[in-house]
């Protein structure tokens, strides 16, 4: 079972490696400005140059790998390298025309919609980069640099680094593209919206919110958030400081859309105190079950 989750990680790497070689193909290559990282660079050399960034995302990332082989996970090494190999023979397909993709490039001729190419390459980024480092792996470049820093100096951000480099690679992409503005607000436009995405998704889907309710009347208030909400609520002891009363502390997470409905409970019952906070990512059972506590 280990053998063929495994394998299937890899596969699901490589499928990711694929749809982000077609996002550089259709949205970005051809609309001559540079996304973010190490790969931004690369793109400024094909333009200029006409050297792949097939070959460019192999020679600066296999180094970067082989260097921190010796800091990191070689899990994390090997998904890494899946992904580099994968990304740079998929667009090097496509740049030699075995698989014709010219019908889906995304490029106006006069340039007035220009601005969708980063907002659509930046969204697939961001959902990329997320689904790859939940895999266990990385794009390469900066992820790795990071990675290799991480465990060394632990402490170190790593963020500014990253906003150093791609802001240098923003203003570069004014002389690389014959000294026109637009390509910079490109590359800031995707980055705004790669990073945007990427951190919404790390933040998880599942959204809620938590009620921390301190009332007498526990037991009646839990039991109609069960019965109606079919969330259930964790009970504590609690002692209210300006009284020295004994009383009760109960925690209930529930969806954004039944936060109304604990309210009218909690209205029921005078003397109830709560408050609310915002939970970014719920983790284990957190359906409406009837029939499981949490």
């Amino acid at each position: 079972m280990n053998i063929l989750r495994s394998a299937r990680s890899y596969v699901i790497i490589i499928a990711f490696a694929l749809l982000s070689a077609l996002n550089y193909q259709i949205f970005i290559l051809e609309n001559a400005f540079a996304p973010a990282g190490i790969n931004g660079i690369a793109t400024m050399i094909q333009y200029k140059l006409g050297i792949s960034v097939g070959y460019l995302n192999l020679l600066f990332n296999v180094p970067l790998c082989v260097i921190a082989f010796f800091f990191v996970e070689k899990q994390f090494i090997a998904k890494s390298l899946t992904y580099t190999f994968a990304f740079s023979v998929f667009l090097l397909l496509f740049k030699n025309g075995v698989v014709d993709l010219n019908r889906f490039v995304y490029v106006t001729e006069n340039g007035t919609s220009t601005i969708l190419a980063p907002i659509a390459a930046g969204v697939l980024n961001g959902l990329l980069f997320t689904s790859v480092i939940k895999t266990g792996g990385s794009m390469g470049g900066m992820d790795i640099v990071a990675a290799c820093i991480r465990k060394v100096k632990p402490h170190l951000n790593m963020n500014s680094v990253i906003f150093a480099l791609n802001t240098s690679v923003a203003l570069v992409s004014y002389f690389v593209y014959d000294f026109n503005v637009e390509p910079v607000i490109l590359c800031i436009l995707y980055c705004f919206v790669s990073t945007q995405m990427s951190e919404k998704l790390m933040q998880g889907v599942k959204r809620a919110v938590k009620f921390e309710i301190v009332s007498n009347h526990y037991e009646e208030i839990a039991k109609e958030i069960i019965k109606d909400l079919h969330h259930s609520v964790t009970v504590m002891p609690a002692t209210g400081m300006y009284t020295h009363k004994e009383t009760k502390l109960m925690v209930c997470i529930v969806t954004r859309r039944e936060v109304h409905e604990v309210q009218k409970i909690l209205a029921k019952y005078p003397g109830t105190f709560a408050y609310t906070s915002n939970v970014t990512e719920t983790m284990g059972n957190f359906m409406r079950n009837k029939s499981h506590a949490v």
